[in-house]
Parts: C-alpha cells; sequence; structure tokens
C-alpha cells in the first residue's frame, strides 16, 4: 500500500502545474526562452504532452506563468529581507505556493491513480482530476509585515534587489518582464512589482496624486537597472574566461581616461570610479536617489 502510494504522489507532482512550471524555468535558466520547448519539457518531466496541455494551453502562457513564480520568490525573498525571523518564515511559506495558488494541481487519489496505468495516466486529461488551489499568504499580507518591521525606504531597497538578484539569476527573466510590462499589463506580474513598491510609497506619506508617478518612476529604475545589469553580466560570459569583469573596467577606464580633455571632459573626470566599482552598490544608489527626490517633494508635516 505504502509503494502505490508513493506512485501516485510522483505522478500527481510530474502532473500539476506547479511542478510544470518549474521544469519551464529550469529549462529556461539552462538554454534561454529557445531552449523551452513542449518536448523538452515532457522530456524533462517524463510525460506525455496532453498532460502538460491539460494545465498551460501554450508556450506564452508557460512563460508568462514562469515569469510570474520567478516574480513573486524574488518579491517574497525581498519582504523577508527587510522583515523580522517570525515574518521571514510566513514569506518564504507564501512564495513557495505562489504558483500553486493561481491555478488548479493535477491531483487525484492514490487508487485512481495506480488504477489508471502509466500512460492514461501521463497522456489523459480525464486522469487528472484538478483540486483546490494551496491557500496562500499573497502579496498584500507580506507587503503589509515588511512594512511593519521596517521603513519604508528599507522595503524598497529590500524589493529592489529582490528584483535585481532574480533577474541577474534568471536571464530570460529580464526581455519576459519587459514583454509583459509592454503587452500584458493585466496580467499578475505588474500588478505584483507595482503593488510592492506602491505599497510603501504610500506609507512614506506621499501625496495620493503622486503615488503613480513616485512608484512608476521606482519600477522604471528598478527594472531598467537590474536589466542592463543582467545584459551586462551576459555580454561578459561571451567574452571568454579569460577576461574578467576587473579587467574588462579597467580597459573601459583607460579608454575613458584616454578621451579628448575637451570634448569629454566629465568622462574623463568619473573614468576612475568606473574601475572597480561594485554593481549592487551602485544600483542601491540609484533608488536612494530617488528615494530623496521623492522624500523632498513631500508635503511639511
Amino acid at each position: 500500500m505504502a509503494t502505490r502510494t508513493r506512485r501516485s504522489q510522483r505522478r500527481t507532482e510530474a502532473l500539476s502545474r506547479e511542478r510544470i512550471v518549474e521544469a519551464a524555468i529550469e529549462l529556461l535558466d539552462a538554454a534561454g526562452e529557445s531552449g523551452l520547448t513542449f518536448r523538452a519539457l515532457t522530456e524533462r518531466l517524463a510525460t506525455g504532452p496532453g498532460a502538460i496541455y491539460w494545465h498551460v494551453a501554450n508556450k506564452g502562457e508557460l512563460l508568462g506563468a514562469a515569469t510570474d513564480a520567478v516574480v513573486a520568490a524574488a518579491l517574497a525573498a525581498g519582504h523577508a529581507a527587510s522583515a523580522g525571523p517570525a515574518e521571514a518564515a510566513g514569506h518564504a511559506e507564501a512564495a513557495g505556493h505562489a504558483e500553486a495558488a493561481k491555478s488548479p494541481e493535477s491531483a487525484g487519489s492514490a487508487e485512481s491513480a495506480e488504477a489508471a496505468g502509466p500512460a492514461e495516466s501521463a497522456e489523459s486529461p480525464e486522469a487528472i482530476e484538478p483540486t483546490k488551489s494551496h491557500e496562500s499568504a499573497g502579496p498584500a499580507e507580506a507587503i503589509e509585515a515588511a512594512g511593519a518591521a521596517g521603513s519604508p525606504q528599507d522595503g524598497i531597497r529590500a524589493v529592489a534587489l529582490g528584483l535585481f538578484d532574480a533577474i541577474e539569476e534568471h536571464p530570460w527573466l529580464a526581455s519576459q518582464l519587459m514583454t509583459q510590462l509592454s503587452h500584458s499589463l493585466w496580467e499578475t506580474v505588474a500588478p505584483r512589482i507595482f503593488e510592492s513598491v506602491g505599497r510603501q510609497i504610500r506609507a512614506l506619506g506621499v501625496p495620493e496624486s503622486s503615488w503613480f508617478a513616485a512608484t512608476s518612476a521606482l519600477m522604471h529604475y528598478i527594472l531598467g537597472a537590474a536589466g542592463q545589469n543582467a545584459t551586462n553580466a551576459a555580454s561578459a560570459r561571451t567574452l571568454g574566461p579569460e577576461v574578467d569583469r576587473a579587467r574588462f573596467l579597467d580597459a573601459a577606464s583607460t579608454a575613458w581616461e584616454q578621451l579628448d580633455p575637451d570634448d569629454y571632459p566629465f568622462t574623463r573626470a568619473v573614468a576612475g570610479q568606473l574601475r572597480g566599482h561594485d554593481d549592487r552598490e551602485q544600483f542601491l544608489a540609484g533608488v536612494d536617489l530617488i528615494l530623496s527626490g521623492i522624500t523632498a517633494s513631500l508635503p511639511a508635516r
């Protein structure tokens, strides 16, 4: 009986939407968007295409789900970083269920999975019984807890770094975020990020008439700078192992220092700062500059 239950659990995991999205993220990380095919996905999951199509209709939907899952985890990690230990545990659990909370999982009893047989269980939609989605704390509770544990500025920095690290870790994410923000503002990714930043803007005391402008400015900077950093990292990998980051920046700094002093006085002056700068520190410095401008414009209390 224990063996039958374990087999059923393995089938349920392989056929769930959450597991499909996890496998899609693994393929995207390894080979980029071109490497994400339904054939590669079926091979990785050791299942049939019918089981996958039961949960996701096409590659576009799968890319959207993968993007949303990574962003949800990044935001939860950011909120956890600015919260206390007790809150952090709750955020981690919420991130784990972020994608599962959106869609039904394939689940079914041990007896029905065993009776279906391997081929029918893997291929037939009728063998997959959707169940209720996981209950999740959701972004609202995570954001509120993080805001209570630290200042709004700390919350924004944590969200910014969470997205920065996620985009660097998943090179395909930057282009998918740009695609979703350009073509699918009504999907969950844009509201997730906007809500995470916007609640902190509201907590700063920014007038409601300026909420959209202030949040948009931060959101565009965070995603743009993080995306550029990911592009720089990807370009550096193509230069070969003999050209590391320090050597590349040193060469660029030297080239700046040799520019014509009449045409490029400012660029020559900051050339030394380019050499050996820390990308994360520079990124956070940009966030702080925007925050300084926002707080400076607040009405006197």
